[in-house]
Order: C-alpha cells, then sequence, then structure tokens
C-alpha cells in the first residue's frame, strides 16, 4: 500500500476520477514529448520510455492508480485502434515496392530473422520462464514491435492482453534492448570488420566531407516541426480512422461466428487470424493508401495524430508496471528480446553480404525492423546519409503492415 492510499484509502486521484486522470496522462505524454524534441539526452532515451517511466513512478507512489475505465475501456479499447489507421496511412505499396530498392530485400529478410528470433527464444525460455503462454504472448508482441515498431507492439498487446504488469515489463524489456542495439549499429559503422567485409560509399562520402552534417541535423529537427494542417484535416482523420475500426471490426466479428465450436487446427487458425480486428484494420488501411494515394496526399496531420494517440497508450502501459515485477520479469524478457535483435541482425548482414549490399543498408534496414521507421530515419538522418532517410521511411511504415500479420501468427502458432 503506497502512502496516500493509507491516507485517503484510495490513490491520490481517486480511479473514478476520469478527468483528473485525463490530465494526468495528457500531461505527462505532452511533457515526455516537450524533453524528446528539446534535449539531446531525452531524445535518445525516446519519448516513449519517458512517458513510460513517468507513469509507473506516478503509479508506485500512489498518485494515479494501476486500473481504472480511462484506461481499460476508452485507451485499450479506443484509442489504440484509431490510432493504427491513421499511421498506416504512410503505407503506400506501391510507392514502396518502386522506391526502396536493395533495402526493401535486406528489410523483409530481417523480418523472417524477427519471426525465427521469436520461436527460438520461446523455445528456450518458456520452460525458466514459467508461465508459458505469457511468454507466447510477449513472442507475439516483440515480434509485431520487432517488425514494424511501437504502433504494432500496441496492436498485439491489445490483442493478446498478456497481463498489465507482464505487458508494462515487456515494453521496458523491449526500449533497453531496443536503445542498446541502436548504438551497436552506429558502432558497426565504424569497425574495421564491417567496413572491410561490406561497401560502404555514403561513410566515405560524409568522412571525406562531401555530405553536409549540419543539413542532415535540420531535417532530423524538422522532423515533427508545424506542418499545414486544417479543421477539415482533422475531420477527416478522426472520421476516417473510426470508420476503419468499426468496419474492422464488423468484418472481424462475422468471421469468428462463422468457426464451429470444436474446429480443426486449420479452422481454428483460419478463426482466429481473420477474426483478429487489427488484421482487417491494418488491411483496410493499406487498400486505402495504396489505391486512393492521392486523396490521402491530401490529407494532413494523420501521422502527428496518430502518434499521439499511440504516446497516450504507452503511457497507459507504464501505469501497472509494479517496479519488482518488472525486475523480476525483465531479465528474461531481456534475454528474449536480446535473441530475438540478434537473430535480426545475423538475417540482415547475412543478406546484405549475399547480394553485395552496403554497410549501410544492412545498418538503416535493421533499424527499420527493430525500432520503425522514425528510427530508422532518425539513424540515417544523424549519420548523414540523406539519400536513405526516404528508403528508410517506407521500408519502416511496411513494417507497420506486416508486423501485426506476422505478430498474429506468432502468437497463433505458439498458443498465446
Amino acid at each position: 500500500m503506497t502512502l496516500f492510499e493509507s491516507w485517503f484509502g484510495h490513490t491520490l486521484i481517486a480511479p473514478d476520477n476520469v478527468w483528473g486522470l485525463l490530465a494526468v496522462m495528457c500531461l505527462g505524454v505532452a511533457f515526455s514529448i516537450w524533453l524528446e524534441q528539446k534535449y539531446a539526452w531525452a531524445s535518445k532515451i525516446s519519448g516513449a520510455i519517458i512517458a513510460l517511466i513517468l507513469a509507473m513512478v506516478l503509479a508506485n507512489i500512489g498518485v494515479i492508480p494501476t486500473s481504472c475505465v480511462l484506461y481499460d475501456d476508452i485507451v485499450w479499447g479506443m484509442i489504440v485502434p484509431m490510432g493504427i489507421p491513421l499511421l498506416l496511412l504512410q503505407c503506400n505499396m506501391k510507392k514502396i515496392w518502386r522506391e526502396t530498392g536493395r533495402m526493401l530485400t535486406i528489410f523483409l529478410i530481417g523480418a523472417v530473422g524477427t519471426v525465427v528470433g521469436a520461436f527460438v527464444s520461446y523455445a528456450l525460455l518458456h520452460g525458466p520462464f514459467g508461465d508459458a503462454q505469457g511468454l507466447a504472448k510477449v513472442a507475439a508482441m516483440m515480434t509485431g514491435s520487432y517488425i514494424g515498431g511501437g504502433v504494432n507492439f500496441a496492436a498485439m498487446a491489445s490483442q493478446y492482453a498478456a497481463g498489465e504488469d507482464l505487458t508494462a515489463a515487456a515494453t521496458v524489456a523491449d526500449n533497453l534492448l531496443m536503445a542498446a542495439y541502436f548504438f551497436v549499429l552506429i558502432a558497426f559503422a565504424g569497425m574495421r570488420f564491417f567496413r572491410k567485409n561490406y561497401g560502404h560509399p555514403l561513410i566515405d562520402e560524409v568522412e571525406s566531407g562531401a555530405a553536409s552534417r549540419d543539413k542532415a541535423q535540420t531535417q532530423a529537427a524538422s522532423f515533427w516541426s508545424r506542418k499545414d494542417i486544417s479543421l477539415k484535416d482533422i475531420a477527416f482523420n478522426i472520421a476516417y480512422c473510426v470508420i476503419v475500426v468499426w468496419v474492422a471490426r464488423m468484418i472481424a466479428g462475422l468471421i469468428s461466428g462463422l468457426v464451429p465450436e470444436n474446429p480443426g487446427p486449420l479452422m481454428d487458425f483460419i478463426g482466429k487470424f481473420f477474426g483478429s480486428q487489427y488484421v482487417w484494420i491494418t488491411t483496410i488501411s493499406i487498400a486505402v493508401a495504396s489505391l486512393l494515394d492521392k486523396q490521402v496526399e491530401k490529407l494532413h496531420g494523420s501521422q502527428e495524430i496518430g502518434t499521439y494517440l499511440i504516446y497516450l497508450f504507452l503511457f497507459v502501459i507504464g501505469v501497472p508496471a509494479n517496479i519488482m515485477t518488472v525486475v523480476t520479469k525483465s531479465p528474461l524478457l531481456l534475454v528474449l528480446t536480446a535473441i530475438m535483435v540478434l537473430i535480426n541482425m545475423i538475417f540482415c548482414f547475412l543478406a546484405a553480404k549475399l547480394f553485395k549490399f552496403n554497410l549501410e543498408d544492412a545498418i538503416i534496414a535493421s533499424n527499420a525492423n527493430i525500432g520503425g521507421p522514425t528510427t530508422a530515419a532518425g539513424m540515417a538522418i544523424s549519420q548523414g546519409w540523406a539519400q536513405l532517410v526516404g528508403p528508410a521511411m517506407l521500408i519502416g511504415t511496411l513494417g507497420y503492415a506486416i508486423g501485426n500479420y506476422l505478430g498474429t501468427i506468432v502468437g497463433i502458432i505458439l498458443g498465446a
């Protein structure tokens, strides 16, 4: 029991005080985004981690509750599904296939590595972990996250409901490992072994002074800068994401209702896969982004609104994180994420070697798998590889799409 609970009989802000909790959540997310964009140290940690840690601290000292209607029904039930279609509006498949070139090949092979890593890590750890189904759910979440990014983690966490403490512990392990891996990738760019075995024209260009690092840094600073957005854009974005979720839920419910009570393995797989609202949210969103690309280009603000909604989710998953649970559960989850990242890395760099692709392509493609489009583009920017920024964003966005499919498949096979 926390100090505030011993004083008042409940947390400082009671579970039924929805407006008070909403104020804390929105303020926490705003503060995290401000820090991320203001300070270099915060940018390295990421606003997502800051929001999660802030929520975890507030919950563990008794300022906010660990469970309430706001978290369970509104954020998990509405905000997460709404955020995904908005972010997937960037996923124009025609543009991705046309413009990403060699990096796309490495990225897709890396995605296979992530799936292989999920099965290997589960096989090695489900015994010591003690909760095979819980670990299967985490493996499914990490598969989505390490192919796409935080948006896929949110979708898989919502779909499989691994439990509040376990989900929070998995998030901590995920982000700690991801941050460490980014430093490893940057180190690879300077290692003699990798320079000897891979071509590295962009690294040479930067080191010779032909590339302008200042210009690249300006791109990074302006990534989330003010953009042209109107009231109509906001109205259309909100209407679009709500309609997509509504239609996806109807289709998923219809298919689930057609599955018999005792289906065979094939029908069970079909029912679970096509009965997932997130599979249909993803499918509908990709179709809209690819077939109505001219209309989508005129719609501003979808990425910003979608990202903000996912940040609200990231704050909420930090709330139930009991610190002792994180300490006791995270070590094995760190091992799971480390295995998945290691196998992804091996697949990416072997693919680059086999097809004689450049070192820079392998580094950015693996980053796009593990971190998503923004971290991959950010690394390309920070290293001065400006011509890789666009392809990094495109393949990372493709990861948003396929991450939900592959995460769902992994979860079904492992029995999540």
